[in-house]
C-alpha cells in the first residue's frame, strides 16, 4: 500500500514553489505596481501572476526563478489590462510608495524625507515615460536585470531593451531639467 504518493510529491512541489518564488514577491509587486500604477490593482496582478506561475510551476527550468516569475507578471498585468483599462496604459497621480516589506524604517528622519521627496519626484517623472521605457528602466534600475533577463521578460530582443533604455534615459534627463531637479 502507497502512502501518500502524488500528496508528498504536491508538498515536494509547494514547498520548491514557496523557496523559489516567494522571495521575489517584492520585486514583482513593484513591476506590478509600475504597470498597473496603485497598489490595489498591483495586488490583483500579483496574485494573478502567483497563481498562474504555482500552475506552470513545472515549466520552470532551473532555480531562478525571479525572470520567469517577473515575465509572468508582465503577462498578468497586459491580460489584466486588456480586461480592466483601454489599451492605453497609463498612471494615477497617486503616491507610489513600495517599500520592501522586510526592512527596518530609515534610522534619520530628515534623510528620510528628503528621499522621499527626491523619490516622489523622480518616481512622477518616470510615470510620464512610454510604458515601454517605464519597464525596461525599473527592470533594469530597480530590479537590477541584466539586459538578456530583460529581454526575457519584456519579450524583445535585447538591442530593442538597449535602445529602449537609452531612450528612456534621455528622455527622463530631459524632464528632469525641465523640472528644475540638479544637473544629473
Amino acid at each position: 500500500m502507497q502512502s501518500g504518493g502524488p500528496v508528498v510529491s504536491d508538498d515536494v512541489r509547494r514547498r520548491r514553489f514557496e523557496r523559489l518564488a516567494l522571495p521575489h514577491l517584492d520585486a514583482a509587486f513593484r513591476l506590478a505596481r509600475w504597470l498597473a500604477g496603485n497598489a490595489e490593482d498591483a495586488g490583483d496582478v500579483v496574485q494573478d501572476a502567483y497563481l498562474r506561475a504555482f500552475r506552470y510551476f513545472d515549466t520552470l527550468r532551473g532555480d531562478d526563478a525571479r525572470v520567469w516569475l517577473l515575465a509572468i507578471v508582465r503577462t498578468s498585468f497586459v491580460t489584466w489590462a486588456q480586461r480592466n483599462r483601454s489599451a492605453r496604459m497609463v498612471f494615477t497621480d497617486e503616491a507610489m510608495e513600495a517599500e520592501p516589506l522586510w526592512t527596518a524604517p530609515e534610522p534619520d528622519p530628515e534623510q528620510a524625507l528628503l528621499r522621499l521627496i527626491a523619490s516622489a519626484t523622480l518616481e512622477g517623472l518616470i510615470a510620464k515615460l512610454p510604458a515601454e521605457y517605464r519597464t525596461a528602466l525599473l527592470l533594469r534600475e530597480v530590479e537590477d536585470l541584466s539586459y538578456r533577463e530583460i529581454a526575457a521578460v519584456t519579450g524583445v530582443p535585447e538591442g530593442t531593451v538597449m535602445s529602449r533604455l537609452a531612450r528612456a534615459r534621455v528622455q527622463l534627463r530631459r524632464l528632469w531639467a525641465e523640472a528644475g531637479g540638479d544637473e544629473v
